[in-house]
C-alpha cells in the first residue's frame, strides 16, 4: 500500500522518455519503474539521516534508469552541497537547469553554491535569473552589489525598492555606508529632488536631502530645502533645525529661539542634533545676558540626559571664559542632581572664590565637608572663605583639620600654610603667623 502511495506522489516529479516506453516490453517498464522508485526512495531516506554518500550512490542508480531526470540531478546537487563538494554540487544543479530551465529551485541551488563559496559575481548572474521568477530576490541583489563594491548599482536598486515596496533597516544602513563617499552623493541628491517633486508631502526625503547638503557644506541649499519643507509641511520639526541656524547667522535671536524651542522638545529629532543646536545657541548668547533665561530653558530639556551632563559642560564653558557668576549658576544646577560630583564641586568653589562670594564659599565648603570629610580641598576653601569674612577662629579650625588629610600635594600645602598664617595674623598670634608663612616660603622654593 505504501509503495502505491509513493508512486502516485512521485509520478508528477519524474519524466520517462517516450522512446524508452515505446521500445520496452510492459514487464520491463514495470521493472525499471520499481528499480527507480526503490533507489530514489532510498536516496531520500539516506539524506534524511545525513548519510549523504549513500544517498548519492542511490541517486546514481536512479541515473542509470533515467539519465536525463532533472529531479535526480537536483537531489545530487543537494547531497554534494551537504558534503561541501561544491564543484560537483554546482555541476549537478546546472545539469538540472539544462533539462528544465523553468524550475526556480534548480537555479536557486546554483545560487546557494556560489554564495557559500563567496563567488558573488557569479551569484549576481544567478540572482538576476531568479528575479525573473520572483522579485523578492532583488533584496539579495542589493547585498551582492554591496559585497562586490558595485555601489552605484546598489544605490540605484535601493532607491527603486524604497519607492516600490518601502524602506527597510538593512537597506538604509547600506545606503548610509554608500553615501559616506561624496562621489555617490550627487546622484542621490538628484534622486531625492525627483522624489520631492513627485511627492512633496513626504517629510523623510526633505530630511535626507538636508543632511546631504549639510554634510557637503552646502548650507545655503540645505536652508532652501528646509524652507520648502516648512512651506509644504508647516508642522515639521525638522524644518526648524536649518531655520534655527539661518536665524542665528542673521543675528535674529528671537526667531532662532522660536525654532530652538520646537527642535529641543521634539521626539522626532535625535540627541546629537539637539546638542549641536544647544551648543550653537550657547556660543551665540554667551555675551548677551538678555538671553540667559532662554539658555536656561534650553538646558532644562536635557535634565534627563544620561550621556551628557549639560549644566556641568556649560558651567565649564563659562568657567573657561572667566564668567564666574554664570559658571557658578550652572555648576549649582548640575550639583542639585549630582551632589557627589567632586570635580564640579571644586570648580564651583573656585568660581565663588574668583567672584569674591566668600560667605557663600565658606557655607558651601562646610556643608560639603559633612558629606566628604576626607577631602582636604574642601577644608582649604572653608578656611579661605572664613578668613575673608574675618571669622579667623573657624578658618584656623578647618585649615588645621584639613592638613591631616593632605598627602603629596605641595601646591595645596603652600596654600594651607598661607591661609593659616592669615588666620593667626587675624587672631593676633604673630609668632605662629610667621611660622606658617615661613613654611609656605620654604615649600615654594622646593617647588621651584
Amino acid at each position: 500500500m505504501k509503495k502505491i502511495i509513493l508512486v502516485s506522489l512521485l509520478l508528477g516529479m519524474f519524466c520517462f522518455p517516450a522512446s524508452l516506453l515505446a521500445q520496452a516490453e510492459p514487464e520491463d517498464i514495470a521493472s525499471n519503474e520499481d528499480k527507480f522508485q526503490d533507489s530514489f526512495y532510498e536516496a531520500l531516506r539516506q539524506k534524511g539521516i545525513e548519510n549523504y554518500d549513500k544517498a548519492i550512490e542511490a541517486l546514481e542508480k536512479c541515473q542509470k534508469e533515467q539519465p536525463n531526470n532533472a529531479t535526480v540531478f537536483f537531489e545530487l546537487g543537494k547531497n554534494y552541497f551537504y558534503l561541501k563538494n561544491y564543484d560537483k554540487s554546482y555541476e549537478a544543479y546546472e545539469n538540472a537547469t539544462k533539462i528544465d530551465s523553468k524550475n526556480r529551485w534548480f537555479w536557486h541551488g546554483m545560487y546557494d553554491v556560489t554564495y557559500e563559496t563567496k563567488d558573488y559575481n557569479k551569484s549576481i548572474t544567478l540572482v538576476q535569473k531568479l528575479i525573473e521568477f520572483n522579485d523578492s530576490y532583488k533584496e539579495d541583489l542589493v547585498s551582492l552589489y554591496m559585497y562586490t563594491k558595485q555601489y552605484d548599482k546598489a544605490l540605484s536598486l535601493i532607491n527603486e525598492l524604497n519607492e516600490t515596496i518601502g524602506k527597510s533597516d538593512k537597506r538604509e544602513l547600506y545606503k548610509a555606508d554608500i553615501l559616506r563617499d561624496a562621489k555617490y552623493q550627487g546622484s542621490e541628491k538628484d534622486n531625492l529632488i525627483a522624489l520631492i517633486k513627485k511627492n512633496p508631502k513626504e517629510e523623510a526625503n526633505y530630511i535626507s536631502l538636508i543632511y546631504l547638503y549639510s554634510s557637503s557644506n552646502q548650507e545655503e541649499k540645505a536652508l532652501e530645502v528646509a524652507k520648502d519643507l516648512e512651506k509644504e509641511i508647516p508642522t515639521s520639526d525638522w524644518a526648524q533645525v536649518s531655520l534655527f541656524k539661518y536665524h542665528l547667522s542673521n543675528n535674529d535671536g528671537e526667531k532662532a529661539i522660536k525654532s530652538m524651542n520646537i527642535v529641543l522638545p521634539s521626539a522626532k529629532i535625535d540627541a546629537k542634533i539637539k546638542h549641536r543646536v544647544l551648543n550653537e545657541f550657547l556660543l551665540f548668547s554667551k555675551d548677551k545676558p538678555q538671553y540667559d533665561a532662554d539658555l536656561e530653558k534650553a538646558i532644562s530639556y536635557f535634565d534627563n540626559d544620561k550621556e551628557v551632563k549639560v549644566n556641568k559642560e556649560i558651567g565649564k564653558f563659562f568657567y573657561a571664559k572667566k564668567n564666574w557668576s554664570k559658571s557658578a549658576r550652572f555648576f549649582e544646577n548640575h550639583l542639585k542632581n549630582n551632589p557627589d560630583d567632586m570635580e564640579a564641586t571644586q570648580l564651583l568653589l573656585q568660581a565663588y572664590t574668583e567672584n569674591k562670594q566668600f560667605d557663600v564659599l565658606s557655607k558651601k565648603a562646610t556643608e560639603t565637608i559633612d558629606l566628604y570629610p576626607m577631602q582636604p580641598q574642601l577644608y582649604y576653601y572653608a578656611g579661605l572663605g572664613y578668613n575673608q569674612v574675618a571669622n579667623f577662629k573657624k578658618a584656623k579650625e578647618f585649615l588645621e583639620m584639613g592638613l591631616d588629610y593632605l598627602v603629596d600635594d605641595i601646591a595645596l600645602e603652600i596654600n594651607f600654610n598661607i591661609q593659616l598664617g592669615e588666620a593667626y595674623a587675624g587672631l593676633g598670634d604673630t609668632k605662629k603667623k610667621e611660622t606658617y608663612f615661613a613654611k609656605a616660603e620654604k615649600l615654594l622654593k622646593q617647588k621651584k
